[in-house]
C-alpha cells in the first residue's frame, strides 16, 4: 500500500470516461456488494471527478437490466462539486440515475435533505469517502447509519490510513490516530447494527478499506 500510494496508485484509472480514484480491487467489492444487495439507492458522500457515481449507476443500469430495482437511484454528496466535474457528470448517459447535492455531509440541514431523498426507499447502500478525520466520519456514521437497514451494507473508504506511514500524509489534516478506521472502531463499540465483513477483506488482500465493509445485522 505504501509503495502504491507513492505512484498515486488510485488516480490511475477511469470508469466509462470519469476518473474514478479508486482501487481496481475495491471496485470489484462494490460490484459484488451491489449485485448482492440490490439497492434501491446508493448514497455517496465525496464526489471528486464523478467516477463513483457514474460507476454506482451503472450497476444499478445492470442490475435492472437482470431484473433488479428499474429505477434505483445514485445520490452524491460534496461540499465542493467543481462547476467542470458537475458539467461532464450532467453530460454523461448514466446521470439519468444521479442525484447531486452540494455541502457539508456533516451539516444537519443537508442530512435532512438526503434522509428525506432516500424517503421510503427500502434497500439502501451507503459509502462514505469526503473527509477523512476522524470527527468527520464519526459524525457521518451517526447521521447516515439509520439510512441502512438489515442486509445491506456501509462501506467507510480509506480506513488504510491508520495502517499507513506516519509521514504518508503530510499536508492533509488525517494520519494515523485520527482516521477514518479510529471513527470505524469508535462506532461499532456503540453499534450493535453492524459488523465488519472480514471475509471481503481478507479475499481482496489489497483494499484501501480494511475494516471498512460493515455488514448491517438487523434494522
Amino acid at each position: 500500500m505504501d509503495r502504491a500510494n507513492a505512484r498515486k496508485y488510485s488516480y490511475h484509472f477511469e470508469w466509462l470516461g470519469r476518473p474514478v480514484i479508486q482501487y481496481p480491487q475495491d471496485m470489484i467489492a462494490l460490484q459484488e456488494i451491489i449485485w448482492a444487495v440490490q439497492p434501491d439507492l446508493i448514497f455517496e458522500t465525496g464526489i471528486a471527478h464523478g467516477g463513483s457515481l457514474i460507476f454506482s449507476a451503472s450497476m444499478l443500469e445492470l442490475n435492472a437490466a437482470c431484473g433488479g430495482p428499474p429505477d434505483a437511484e445514485v445520490l452524491g454528496l460534496d461540499i465542493d462539486i467543481r462547476a467542470h466535474n458537475r458539467e461532464e457528470i450532467e453530460k454523461h448517459p448514466m446521470f439519468k440515475r444521479i442525484t447531486m447535492i452540494e455541502g457539508s455531509s456533516i451539516d444537519d440541514r443537508v442530512a435532512a435533505r438526503v434522509h428525506e431523498f432516500a424517503g421510503n426507499m427500502k434497500r439502501v447502500l451507503v459509502i462514505l469517502d469526503s473527509n477523512h478525520t476522524h470527527a468527520h466520519v464519526m459524525r457521518e456514521l451517526e447521521l447516515y447509519s439509520s439510512l441502512v437497514k438489515a442486509g445491506s451494507y456501509l462501506i467507510v473508504f480509506d480506513t488504510v490510513i491508520e495502517d499507513m506511514p506516519e509521514d504518508a500524509f503530510p499536508d492533509r489534516p488525517w494520519g494515523k490516530g485520527d482516521n477514518p478506521k479510529t471513527a470505524v472502531w469508535e462506532f461499532l463499540r456503540a453499534n450493535d447494527r453492524f459488523e465488519i465483513d472480514r471475509e471481503i477483506q481478507d479475499k481482496l488482500l489489497l483494499t484501501v478499506a480494511p475494516d471498512g465493509f460493515l455488514k448491517c445485522l438487523k434494522d
